[in-house]
């Protein structure tokens, strides 16, 4: 094997692992959009929740848990389930 032919070896393999990197990444990117937008969701049915509970909810409070709930089967489908852990505690 010659010397251009390593170096064209070499080079391809780099490459594809370059290529592997950067689709590792992008799928990280994608995970922590995802979980930013189901955090979102639940804070938002949290505190629907809350303010029912409170006596101070808005007359739409039904309607709008019944929204979160769905957008969270939504998101649940495309990603996979909540699992319930809360990492920012």
């Amino acid at each position: 094997m010659g010397f251009m032919d390593k170096v064209k070896e070499q080079a391809s393999v780099a490459a594809a692992a370059a290529k592997d990197a950067a689709q590792k990444g992008q799928a990280k990117v994608g995970e922590v959009q995802a979980k930013r937008s189901a955090d979102g969701l639940l804070r938002q049915l949290g505190l629907a929740a809350y303010l029912q509970q409170t006596g101070r909810a808005k007359d739409t409070a039904e309607s709008d848990i019944a929204g979160y709930v769905s957008s969270l089967k939504a998101h649940e489908a495309e990603f996979g389930e909540l699992d319930g852990s809360d990492s920012s505690r």
